[in-house]
């Protein structure tokens, strides 16, 4: 049981990460998101900037432990993601690069959702403005 939780928190913390990454591009459609996503994105930088480990980890290798499999060192990033884009080890200087891709793609997420609610309000106005004619 203890690796099956252990692979459920894999999925929930591959989830969290595209969240932190894509769901900006969400906000246009939905707007109250941001009040999950800001804080998101945040954790997800700071993470990066402080070349640090999510607490997800420690506790997927503690599942992993108590279920007999093996633990790995290093963080998700590093462990499930980095393998696929880059060969070499997660270091903090890379970590801190990715936070600066999560700072960046969610700086244009939030630019061009803060253009879709600004488009969104000006068209009441508009029409408003053509009844009153």
């Amino acid at each position: 049981m203890s690796l099956f939780l252990a692979d459920v928190l894999v999925l929930v913390h591959l989830l969290f990460v595209v969240f932190v990454m894509g769901g900006g591009f969400l906000l246009a459609r939905w707007p109250k998101l941001v009040w999950l996503h800001l804080p998101a994105a945040a954790w997800g930088a700071a993470i990066e900037f402080a070349g640090g480990i999510c607490p997800l980890t420690p506790l997927e290798n503690h599942l992993r432990a108590l279920g007999g499999g093996s633990v790995y060192s290093g963080d998700f990033v590093a462990r499930y993601l980095l393998p696929v884009l880059y060969p070499e080890n997660l270091t903090v200087p890379l970590q801190q690069i990715l936070g600066g891709v999560v700072v960046a793609v969610n700086g244009v997420a939030y630019v061009l959702a803060y253009r879709a609610w600004r488009r969104r309000m000006q068209r009441p106005a508009q029409s408003a403005g053509r009844s009153s004619s």
